[in-house]
Protein backbone atom coordinates (compact mmCIF):
# COMPACT_ATOMS: atom_id res chain seq x y z
CA UNK A 1 0.00 0.00 0.00
CA UNK A 2 2.87 2.03 0.58
CA UNK A 3 4.80 1.72 -3.31
CA UNK A 4 2.04 4.01 -4.91
CA UNK A 5 2.25 6.83 -2.44
CA UNK A 6 6.15 6.36 -2.75
CA UNK A 7 5.72 6.75 -6.14
CA UNK A 8 3.81 10.36 -6.29
CA UNK A 9 6.22 11.44 -3.93
CA UNK A 10 8.90 10.41 -6.27
CA UNK A 11 6.83 12.13 -9.37
CA UNK A 12 5.95 14.93 -7.45
CA UNK A 13 9.34 15.71 -6.27
CA UNK A 14 10.70 14.66 -9.96
CA UNK A 15 8.21 17.76 -11.50
CA UNK A 16 9.04 20.09 -9.00
CA UNK A 17 13.04 19.94 -9.37
CA UNK A 18 12.29 20.10 -13.57
CA UNK A 19 10.17 23.30 -12.58
CA UNK A 20 12.91 24.72 -10.67
CA UNK A 21 15.79 23.60 -13.01
CA UNK A 22 13.82 25.40 -15.87
CA UNK A 23 13.18 28.21 -14.17
CA UNK A 24 16.62 28.93 -13.33
CA UNK A 25 18.13 27.79 -16.43
CA UNK A 26 15.55 30.55 -18.22
CA UNK A 27 16.55 33.14 -15.84
CA UNK A 28 20.24 32.69 -16.16
CA UNK A 29 19.91 33.04 -19.94
CA UNK A 30 17.82 35.63 -20.44
CA UNK A 31 17.49 37.58 -17.31
CA UNK A 32 15.45 37.40 -14.36
CA UNK A 33 12.92 40.19 -15.02
CA UNK A 34 12.41 38.97 -18.56
CA UNK A 35 10.93 35.62 -17.47
CA UNK A 36 7.31 35.27 -16.29
CA UNK A 37 6.16 32.18 -14.61
CA UNK A 38 3.87 31.55 -17.77
CA UNK A 39 7.62 31.50 -19.76
CA UNK A 40 8.66 28.51 -17.33
CA UNK A 41 5.60 26.77 -17.08
CA UNK A 42 5.08 26.28 -20.66
CA UNK A 43 9.04 25.91 -21.39
CA UNK A 44 8.48 23.12 -18.58
CA UNK A 45 5.83 21.47 -20.02
CA UNK A 46 3.40 21.81 -16.89
CA UNK A 47 0.78 24.11 -16.18
CA UNK A 48 0.40 27.11 -14.28
CA UNK A 49 -1.61 25.96 -11.65
CA UNK A 50 0.66 22.83 -11.49
CA UNK A 51 4.10 25.38 -11.32
CA UNK A 52 1.78 27.17 -7.91
CA UNK A 53 1.47 23.78 -6.30
CA UNK A 54 5.41 23.54 -6.05
CA UNK A 55 6.19 27.18 -5.79
CA UNK A 56 4.31 30.26 -4.39
CA UNK A 57 6.45 32.75 -5.96
CA UNK A 58 8.54 33.29 -8.79
CA UNK A 59 11.16 34.57 -6.50
CA UNK A 60 10.59 31.07 -4.76
CA UNK A 61 11.72 29.01 -7.97
CA UNK A 62 15.23 30.67 -7.38
CA UNK A 63 15.31 29.23 -3.96
CA UNK A 64 14.04 25.90 -4.27
CA UNK A 65 16.39 24.39 -1.20
CA UNK A 66 14.36 26.91 1.02
CA UNK A 67 12.69 24.11 3.19
CA UNK A 68 15.41 21.81 2.88
CA UNK A 69 17.55 24.52 4.17
CA UNK A 70 15.45 25.49 7.25
CA UNK A 71 15.50 21.81 7.78
CA UNK A 72 18.85 21.53 8.19
CA UNK A 73 19.56 24.10 10.06
CA UNK A 74 16.40 23.42 12.42
CA UNK A 75 17.86 18.98 12.75
CA UNK A 76 21.30 21.12 13.62
CA UNK A 77 19.72 21.39 17.03
CA UNK A 78 17.23 18.64 17.32
CA UNK A 79 19.44 15.88 16.15
CA UNK A 80 22.04 16.66 17.80
CA UNK A 81 23.21 13.93 20.14
CA UNK A 82 22.75 13.70 23.71
CA UNK A 83 23.97 16.65 25.68
CA UNK A 84 26.56 17.71 22.41
CA UNK A 85 27.12 21.63 22.97
CA UNK A 86 25.10 23.54 20.49
CA UNK A 87 26.87 25.73 18.73
CA UNK A 88 29.52 23.53 17.27
CA UNK A 89 26.55 21.70 16.19
CA UNK A 90 25.23 24.95 14.45
CA UNK A 91 28.67 25.83 13.03
CA UNK A 92 28.93 22.66 11.64
CA UNK A 93 25.52 23.21 9.40
CA UNK A 94 26.37 26.57 8.73
CA UNK A 95 29.42 25.50 7.33
CA UNK A 96 28.22 23.16 5.46
CA UNK A 97 25.70 25.02 3.95
CA UNK A 98 28.53 27.94 3.49
CA UNK A 99 30.10 25.43 1.39
CA UNK A 100 27.30 23.83 -0.60
CA UNK A 101 26.74 27.81 -2.04
CA UNK A 102 30.27 28.47 -2.66
CA UNK A 103 30.41 26.22 -4.95
CA UNK A 104 31.40 26.98 -8.42
CA UNK A 105 28.72 25.48 -9.96
CA UNK A 106 26.42 28.03 -7.21
CA UNK A 107 28.10 30.99 -8.51
CA UNK A 108 25.63 32.20 -11.33
CA UNK A 109 22.47 31.88 -9.28
CA UNK A 110 23.93 34.33 -6.40
CA UNK A 111 25.08 36.64 -9.37
CA UNK A 112 21.06 36.13 -10.37
CA UNK A 113 20.50 36.91 -6.67
CA UNK A 114 22.82 40.11 -6.06
CA UNK A 115 21.42 41.62 -9.53
CA UNK A 116 17.53 41.61 -8.66
CA UNK A 117 15.96 43.64 -5.73
CA UNK A 118 13.13 41.47 -5.37
CA UNK A 119 15.53 38.40 -4.91
CA UNK A 120 17.14 40.30 -2.68
CA UNK A 121 13.98 41.24 -1.03
CA UNK A 122 13.17 37.68 -0.86
CA UNK A 123 16.31 36.31 0.45
CA UNK A 124 15.81 39.05 3.22
CA UNK A 125 12.83 37.27 4.40
CA UNK A 126 13.62 34.02 4.20
CA UNK A 127 16.49 34.59 6.14
CA UNK A 128 14.42 35.76 9.09
CA UNK A 129 12.14 32.94 8.17
CA UNK A 130 14.75 30.57 9.32
CA UNK A 131 16.08 32.69 11.89
CA UNK A 132 12.77 32.21 13.75
CA UNK A 133 12.25 28.53 13.06
CA UNK A 134 16.12 27.61 14.89
CA UNK A 135 14.93 30.10 17.41
CA UNK A 136 11.66 28.03 17.96
CA UNK A 137 14.15 24.32 18.10
CA UNK A 138 16.87 26.10 20.23
CA UNK A 139 14.35 27.79 22.66
CA UNK A 140 11.99 24.12 22.98
CA UNK A 141 15.34 22.37 23.62
CA UNK A 142 14.77 22.20 27.58
CA UNK A 143 18.93 21.08 28.22
CA UNK A 144 19.77 24.69 26.54
CA UNK A 145 17.68 26.51 29.10
CA UNK A 146 18.10 30.18 27.50
CA UNK A 147 15.35 33.42 27.52
CA UNK A 148 13.43 33.75 24.07
CA UNK A 149 15.48 36.78 23.31
CA UNK A 150 18.95 34.80 23.84
CA UNK A 151 17.34 32.18 21.61
CA UNK A 152 15.87 34.82 18.73
CA UNK A 153 18.94 36.35 19.04
CA UNK A 154 22.00 33.45 18.81
CA UNK A 155 19.36 32.40 15.91
CA UNK A 156 19.46 36.03 13.71
CA UNK A 157 23.53 35.68 14.40
CA UNK A 158 23.99 32.34 13.46
CA UNK A 159 22.07 33.21 9.97
CA UNK A 160 24.03 36.01 9.50
CA UNK A 161 26.65 34.33 9.56
CA UNK A 162 26.06 32.56 6.29
CA UNK A 163 25.57 35.92 4.54
CA UNK A 164 28.74 37.29 6.33
CA UNK A 165 30.77 34.54 4.78
CA UNK A 166 29.08 34.82 1.48
CA UNK A 167 31.17 38.28 1.41
CA UNK A 168 34.37 37.08 2.79
CA UNK A 169 37.03 36.18 0.62
CA UNK A 170 37.65 33.22 3.19
CA UNK A 171 34.18 32.03 3.87
CA UNK A 172 34.69 29.56 6.07
CA UNK A 173 37.31 31.57 7.90
CA UNK A 174 34.38 33.94 8.06
CA UNK A 175 32.33 30.99 9.86
CA UNK A 176 35.03 30.35 12.33
CA UNK A 177 35.65 33.87 12.84
CA UNK A 178 31.66 34.39 13.59
CA UNK A 179 31.26 31.83 15.87
CA UNK A 180 33.82 32.26 17.96
CA UNK A 181 31.86 35.56 18.85
CA UNK A 182 28.15 33.69 18.91
CA UNK A 183 30.05 31.30 21.42
CA UNK A 184 30.77 33.83 23.35
CA UNK A 185 27.32 35.35 23.42
CA UNK A 186 25.58 31.93 24.25
CA UNK A 187 27.80 31.09 26.65
CA UNK A 188 27.63 34.68 28.40
CA UNK A 189 24.24 34.08 28.71
CA UNK A 190 24.55 31.00 30.05
CA UNK A 191 22.48 30.95 33.75
CA UNK A 192 25.31 29.24 35.29
CA UNK A 193 28.98 28.75 34.16
CA UNK A 194 29.42 25.30 32.30
CA UNK A 195 25.60 24.79 31.43
CA UNK A 196 24.49 22.75 28.74
CA UNK A 197 25.21 24.13 24.77
CA UNK A 198 28.75 25.33 25.79
CA UNK A 199 32.04 24.31 25.06
CA UNK A 200 35.15 26.51 24.05
CA UNK A 201 35.68 26.68 20.20
CA UNK A 202 39.34 25.32 18.93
Amino acid sequence: MTAPTGRRERKKAATRQKIADTALRLFLEHGYDAVGIRDVAAEADVAVTTLFSHFASKEALVFEQDENFEQRLTQAVTGRAPHEPLIPALRREIQALVRHCMADSAAPTWHLIDASPALREYEGSMRLRHAEALATAIAADPDLSRTTTACRAIARFAIDAFSLAREAADPQAAVDDIFRMIEAAWNATSPTPGAPGTVSSK
